[in-house]
């Protein structure tokens, strides 16, 4: 085939490539509606309007049979938690050290941050809780495994 500068490029009648032949017969159809000898399926009627929760995509929810053929509605359901456990509380002496840990950077850090001038004696004494806080949580740490058999995972 030849390029025409003056216009659309027309089709040569001498045999060539089949490729080119295909190519072109899709670039001369581009657009075209496939005719379709066969009559399409006919299509599923429209499900009907429903009240039930999601539009009824996961059937109705209030009409679940339970025991003794009972059907109870989506609404009578009130499960209510049992109340947790009171939380856990920390002995004092390591309460101390964990505020030593925390609280002694936080405060430095605010400091400067602040621009605060922090006496010498003060800062001294929130460097010794850090590192004193620090050496006491670890020296509390238990020293063997809770359980020779326990592998370290809890529920």
């Amino acid at each position: 085939m030849q390029s025409n500068p003056d216009g659309p490029r027309e089709p040569d009648d001498t045999p060539g490539d089949p490729s080119e032949a295909a190519w072109q017969a899709i670039v001369e159809n581009y657009g075209d509606r496939a005719e379709i000898d066969e009559p399409p399926a006919p299509e599923p009627p429209a499900p009907a309007a429903s009240t039930a929760p999601f539009g009824g995509r996961f059937g109705d929810l209030g009409s679940i049979p339970h025991e003794d053929d009972d059907v109870r509605s989506v609404d009578d359901d009130t499960f209510e938690p049992p109340p947790p456990p009171p939380l856990p509380r920390v002995a004092p002496d390591r309460l101390a050290a964990w505020a030593g840990v925390f609280g002694s950077p936080t405060v430095l850090f605010v400091a400067v941050i602040l621009g605060i001038e922090v006496p010498s004696l003060l800062m001294y004494l929130l460097v010794a809780s850090f590192v004193g806080g620090f050496l006491y949580l670890v020296y509390r740490m238990p020293r063997g495994p809770r359980d020779p058999w326990d592998d370290g995972a809890q529920v």
